[in-house]
């Protein structure tokens, strides 16, 4: 979770912290110093049919437009809640219009600003079971490989759980739940089908892979095997997934010039690549795979 370095805080969430607002216990800022990093502005965006990005340059938020309502994917953390909601009425939508919240992973930075959205919105939000355990605690899994490092945040109380493989339907869209675990046991990524005219896409949100631990945590020691394994199984999950385009839980390398090109111009979409899934569970497994030799 340290490794993405990313530039400057979004400027609402910074005022809004010194602005002299009612203090709110769900949008309190946590770890400030690492928002700076995850929190770099980057403008609202529609992806491809009725799926919208609204997150920041190092923490990614999907918007889709269903026939019942809106469904969000992440809540990134506390601060970032009231850009979040101004990127979607700047697409001309309202927060109370969002029915289904889905969270890929039980961390602060992208679980913790999920309470405030459910509540300000009314939405339910669905995680697979182990995700909901830690959801409802607000974080602090001792087993967790980051757990030192790890900030606890607004607890959610509003849960559905998810079984791996299960659709999620709301009017005429359907989200497909596939459980991704390793980087926590509770990872979940997210596909569904998007369309523009005749062009019809399949769009992963991808939980993070990233196999990272805090200091002297060895992936090799055999009482982590768990952690190993189910790596290694979502490593071959993801990259058999049908994935025409990804959005990955933490920005890739490049989506940035990816954004700048799409709200220049729709066609081509720069991120339409069929092998995008499979070179995202490629480069973990090599990560991993240093981890396991060192």
């Amino acid at each position: 979770m340290r490794n993405w370095a990313i530039a400057a805080i979004s400027l609402s969430g910074f005022m809004a912290m010194g602005a002299g607002k009612a203090d709110d216990m769900l949008t309190r800022p946590i770890a400030p110093e690492s928002a700076k990093r995850w929190l770099a502005p980057q403008p609202p965006v529609r992806l491809h049919g009725r799926t919208y990005l609204i997150g920041f340059g190092g923490l990614n938020v999907a918007l889709i437009r269903t026939s019942a309502g809106l469904i969000l994917i992440d809540g990134a953390v506390p601060q970032a809640v009231g850009d979040i909601e101004a990127k979607m009425r700047k697409l001309g939508f309202s927060v109370r219009q969002v029915k289904l919240i889905l969270s890929t992973e039980p961390h602060f930075d992208h679980a913790g600003g999920i309470a405030a959205l459910a509540r300000d919105s009314g939405a339910s939000v669905v995680a697979s079971g182990p995700a909901a355990a830690v959801l409802r605690q607000g974080g602090g899994d001792p087993d967790d490989p980051q757990a030192a490092w790890l900030e606890r945040f607004p607890a959610v109380t509003k849960l559905r759980v998810a079984r791996d493989g299960e659709v999620i339907k709301l009017g005429d869209t359907a989200i497909t739940a596939h459980a991704t675990p390793g980087h926590t046991l509770g990872s979940m990524s997210w596909s569904w089908k998007s369309c523009e005219g005749k062009d019809c896409r399949t769009i992963v949100f991808a939980a993070s892979l990233n196999p990272i631990a805090v200091e002297g945590w060895r992936f090799a020691n055999p009482g982590h095997r768990r952690f190993v394994d189910a790596f290694r199984g979502s490593f071959a999950r993801v990259k058999a997934m049908r994935c025409d385009m990804l959005i990955a839980s933490h920005p890739l390398d490049g989506d940035a010039g990816r954004v700048a090109r799409l709200m220049k111009a729709r066609t081509p979409n720069p991120f339409i690549d069929p092998g995008a899934c499979r070179r995202y569970a490629e480069r973990a497994e090599a990560a991993l795979g240093k981890k396991l030799a060192e």
